[in-house]
């Protein structure tokens, strides 16, 4: 693992796959972690630089003071599009998970140039806090048997993963999994202090983040390929969150995952996989065919603008005749009757990939 300079902080980083090829950027919720290695490691045999990040205060990004962070969610979508440009020169596939669903939105809205195509599993529209009334909130029964526990000895690394285990229980995860990642997430936390563990194990830092201003009213302006992927059994963003997404985003597609909650189970992977790369197929086609439609436009138009010249050149010389004129009349107007007829048909395409 390494960490890249973008957007003024230090993020940490881990790549999987060929560094020439496509790269897919997964936002960590909060740390990398959120994304299963066997799903980085399926999309990089697909032949996709993928990249998975922490955000700022988890793993090893930098951490200054996670119980009052000084930066915003924009910030945090400036370092997603400032990174993606720091890998690559080409636009990114950006995927966010949990919380990182939320930096991920954002991002893809105020810096839609660096972005190809959007992937958001288990997150919603809205940000930490209250919801909107057509959103369902965190399931109560599942939120009082979580947060009526105990808190852990943050210092103690098994007390850490015992307490991730039975969380992972509770939530409907898989508790051994769950386990295994807390270890490994507080091998990699810089610190042992209480604040900064709890940062790194339970993403704290979001209940104190200033996230405004909303952004559920800007999805329509997506205008890129999007897949939504949610857990059907997610008590903490139940999957009426998800449905929202993909109602709310044009074109999104929903895939919703029957026997998770709000982690990506291993038996899912591939499915989740296949589906980022199939919504990288439709946005490669979408690309082909809009620089077609752009090519034999401009092919059309230079025709018509070259006749235009030459019956202007014969009207100055007197040797323009009443053919010249409807000839030249009619091209135009073919012209244009071709160009509506390309964009009609690509959008008509675009519509039934998405």
């Amino acid at each position: 693992m390494a960490t890249v300079e973008a957007n003024g902080v230090a993020l940490g980083v881990e790549r999987f796959g060929e560094v020439a090829a496509p790269l897919v950027l997964l936002v960590g919720g909060t740390t990398m972690l959120s994304w299963p290695d066997a799903l980085c490691e399926a999309l990089a045999r697909a032949g996709r630089h993928v990249v998975r990040y922490d955000l700022r205060d988890s793993g090893a990004s930098t951490t200054v003071e996670p119980e009052a962070p000084a930066y915003t969610l924009r910030d945090l979508a400036a370092d997603a599009a400032a990174l993606a440009r720091k890998l690559d020169d080409r636009p990114a596939h950006l995927d966010g998970i949990g919380v990182g669903g939320m930096v991920t939105q954002v991002a893809a809205l105020d810096h839609p140039e660096a972005f190809s195509a959007l992937t958001l599993v288990g997150t919603r529209p809205v940000a930490p806090g209250p919801v909107d009334d057509d959103l369902p909130d965190h399931d109560a029964a599942t939120m009082g048997r979580l947060f009526s526990r105990p808190m852990p000895d943050w210092s103690d690394r098994a007390a850490v993963a015992e307490f991730a285990a039975t969380g992972a229980e509770i939530l409907g995860d898989d508790p051994t999994v769950a386990r295994a990642t807390a270890e490994r997430k507080w091998d990699r936390t810089p610190s042992t202090q209480p604040a900064v563990q709890m940062a790194n194990q339970l993403g704290m830092v979001f209940a104190r983040l200033d996230c405004k201003p909303r952004w559920r009213e800007r999805l329509s302006e997506f205008a890129i390929p999007a897949l939504m992927a949610h857990g059907r059994r997610d008590p903490f963003f139940p999957i009426g969150n998800g449905e929202a997404l993909a109602r709310e985003i044009p074109g999104a597609r929903l895939l919703v995952l029957e026997q998770a909650a709000t982690a990506i189970p291993v038996a899912a992977v591939d499915e989740v996989a296949a589906q980022m790369i199939a919504l990288e197929a439709v946005c490669m086609t979408s690309s082909t065919r809009c620089r077609s439609s752009a090519s034999l436009n401009r092919a059309g138009v230079a025709v018509a603008d070259r006749l235009r010249r030459i019956v202007h050149c014969r009207v100055k010389a007197g040797r323009v005749s009443q053919a010249d004129l409807v000839r030249c009349r009619r091209v135009r107007s073919r012209s244009r009757e071709r160009r509506t007829r390309i964009d009609s048909s690509v959008g008509a395409r675009l519509m039934t990939l998405a």
